[in-house]
Parts: structure tokens; C-alpha cells; sequence
């Protein structure tokens, strides 16, 4: 059986270039222990410069309590509002929080005062989360004033409702557990994606596809041939990456691990089937790898693994079921952090099913054998 030989042949094709061995050891490092600290939506170390108007006791204790915040840095106290706003505009600072005069007297007499902030907005995902964040930090001594004050003692009596909120399946709130399992997804479209593409249009520069060519080899068997290696590197790169995760992060999939394997699977045979289409219609490897990048940057944007889906605009949110990406993302962060089990994942499974036998035809098909 000549199956066997032609797998063998991949294997030693793929290892004679001493650069690919490496690439799958140090690539998934990179991505799984740099990725998830950088490309994070969490907001961190801003800025703010304070605008002290009263020079209060209470107003030194709100500055010290904005101070203690572990997202945000005091740069100074301004004296007036055009010295911050200097500040701002030269980058030393991102928000500007002005006390206003009478500050501690309007809070005695009247019970309320006010604190204006001003944030700027050129980066708005900042700028949003950091006015939340200092809204929140500004109720919170607005409650320790209340209850030092006896504000609570006297309303005990009276019936109210408390929200206590509950994070499900991530209860610290941390980002990397939502972001790891989309990264380990997105390595296997860099490499058993992209790897393929480079190679029926490789051999076809070197002018080795000829000697296949010329044998009773048929198109099925070749392009089985090719995809087993890739299937196997691809496994590889999952285990690999799920052990990096549990060494560095302490994390492991909280549910079951063989559904992990069934799915990346199915993905594997889809996105590495992509790139031998791609490798068949393409002439020269400059343009397998251009028109691969372009795939390959669409269906990162449209998978969920950067920006909620849900965010996006209609139209987007109807193109990304086209991506077979967002379904093995949404599988891996099921499994990841819900524990979700098979039944609940059924709809990927078909969803990825379908576009493996497709890709897979289409693999077969359009390889076309030149005698």
C-alpha cells in the first residue's frame, strides 16, 4: 500500500526544514504566556490628576482614596482646571477629577456634592471602563461617609433589596480564562492552516509534483497523504499548548478533555483542508501565503476571539457563522470554563462536521493531476 510511503515522505519533508520543529515549540510559548498578558481588555495603571477646590478633610480623604486604587496613579494636585487639562493634552495624565468647593460643608448640610470627572476619550474602551471604575471608587466613600454618619443605622427598619452578583464559571473576573482558550485555537489556524497552503504549491515550484503526477497515485489517497502529518502536528500543538496552559496558569479544562480532541479534530481537517485548496489554486508560495494571510486575518477578526460577537454589527454577526473559527472557540471556552458537555455542543459538532466534509471534497477535487 502506497499510503504509508507517501505519509512517511510528508513527515521527513516537514522535518528537513529545521525551522518548522522549532516553530512548533516556541510559537505556542509566545502565544499562550505573552499573548493573554498584552491583549487584554482589562483597564490598568491610568492616570488621574486631582483638582482639590475645598482642601477638606474630606476631600484629602477622597484623594487618598483614589490614590490607594490599584487601576489608577495620582500624578498630582492640580491647582486649577487648565493645569490639568495641560497635563492631559502632554499625556501625563488620562483623567481629570475636580472637587468642588465646599465640597465637605455641601455634603454636612445638604448631603450631596459634587465630583466631576473628565477623561480622555481618544481611547473610548479606556476612557469608559476608567470613568466606571472612578465612579464606582467615588460611590463607595460616598457609602463609607453615609454609614460614618449613621445614614444606615437609620434605615435598617426599613424594607430594601440587596444585589449581591454572582460571576459564573469565572469568578475572579480574570481575563486570561476567557482568552487562553480562544489563543489555543487560533494557533492551530496559524500553523495547520497556513503550513498547507505552502505545500502542493511548493512542490510544484520545486518540480517534484511531477514525479507524482506520473504515478497511478489517485487524488483521494495524495491529499490523505497530506493532511494526516498535519493532523498529527495539530494534536501536537493542542496538548502542547493545554499543558503550557495548566504549568504557567494553573488552568485545565473543566470539561471533558476527550471532546476537546473530538472537535479539534473535525477543525484540524477543516483549516488544514483550506490550505491545500488554497495551495491548489495558487501558482507561486508568495501568493498561497498572501491569499492565506487574508483568510486568515478574517476569520480571526470575525471569531469572537478579540470583540463579542454580540458587539458586532448585524451583518458581521451573520457573515461569522460562515467562519468555522468561532465555532471551535465557542467549543474550546465552553469546555474551558463551563464544563458544557456534549449535547450542549451539538450544534458546533454539525456545524464543523459540515465543514469538514466539504473542505475536504473541495480539498480532493480541485487538486488536479497533470501528466
Amino acid at each position: 500500500m502506497i499510503l504509508p510511503y507517501l505519509i512517511e515522505k510528508e513527515f521527513k519533508q516537514m522535518m528537513r526544514n529545521i525551522i518548522l520543529p522549532i516553530v512548533f515549540i516556541v510559537l505556542p510559548i509566545g502565544m499562550i504566556n505573552l499573548m493573554p498578558r498584552a491583549a487584554t481588555q482589562e483597564v490598568k495603571n491610568l492616570t488621574i490628576s486631582v483638582i482639590d477646590n475645598d482642601h477638606s478633610t474630606w476631600s484629602q480623604r477622597l484623594i487618598q482614596k483614589l490614590s490607594a486604587s490599584t487601576s489608577f496613579s495620582l500624578t498630582d494636585v492640580s491647582s486649577t482646571y487648565d493645569a490639568a487639562l495641560h497635563r492631559v493634552e502632554a499625556g501625563e495624565a488620562d483623567f481629570i477629577v475636580e472637587i468642588e468647593p465646599d465640597f465637605e460643608r455641601n455634603l454636612v448640610r445638604e448631603g450631596v456634592s459634587r465630583v466631576l470627572i473628565s477623561a480622555n476619550a481618544v481611547n473610548g474602551v479606556k476612557a469608559g471602563l476608567g470613568s466606571s471604575y472612578l465612579s464606582q471608587i467615588i460611590t463607595d466613600y460616598a457609602t463609607e461617609l453615609r454609614e460614618e454618619q449613621g445614614a444606615v443605622a437609620s434605615a435598617v427598619s426599613q424594607p430594601g433589596l440587596t444585589v449581591a452578583p454572582r460571576y459564573l464559571y469565572n469568578a475572579t473576573l480574570d481575563y486570561k480564562c476567557f482568552m487562553i482558550p480562544g489563543l489555543i485555537a487560533m494557533l492551530l489556524v496559524l500553523i495547520v492552516g497556513f503550513l498547507p497552503a505552502l505545500n502542493i504549491v511548493g512542490e510544484k515550484e520545486r518540480g517534484t509534483i511531477e514525479q507524482i503526477n506520473v504515478t497511478p497515485i489517485g487524488r483521494f489517497v495524495f491529499i490523505f497523504s497530506k493532511l494526516i502529518p498535519y493532523w498529527a502536528v495539530g494534536l501536537f500543538i493542542l496538548s502542547y499548548s493545554m499543558l503550557l496552559t495548566r504549568l504557567i496558569y494553573g488552568y485545565v479544562p473543566a470539561g471533558n478533555i476527550g471532546l476537546i480532541y473530538l472537535f479539534a479534530t473535525l477543525f484540524i481537517l477543516v483549516v488544514s483542508s483550506l490550505g491545500l485548496i488554497v495551495s491548489n489554486y495558487s501558482d507561486t508560495a508568495q501568493q498561497a501565503a498572501l491569499v492565506m494571510f487574508f483568510f486568515l486575518v478574517i476569520f480571526i477578526l470575525l471569531s469572537g476571539l478579540l470583540t463579542p460577537i454580540a458587539s458586532m454589527p448585524r451583518w458581521a454577526q451573520t457573515i461569522t457563522f460562515l467562519n468555522p473559527l468561532r465555532y471551535f472557540i465557542e467549543v474550546m471556552r465552553s469546555l474551558y470554563l463551563k464544563g458544557s458537555t456534549f449535547h450542549d455542543l451539538l450544534p458546533n459538532f454539525h456545524a464543523l462536521s459540515l465543514y469538514a466534509i466539504l473542505a475536504w471534497i473541495w480539498a480532493i477535487w480541485s487538486y488536479r493531476k497533470v501528466g
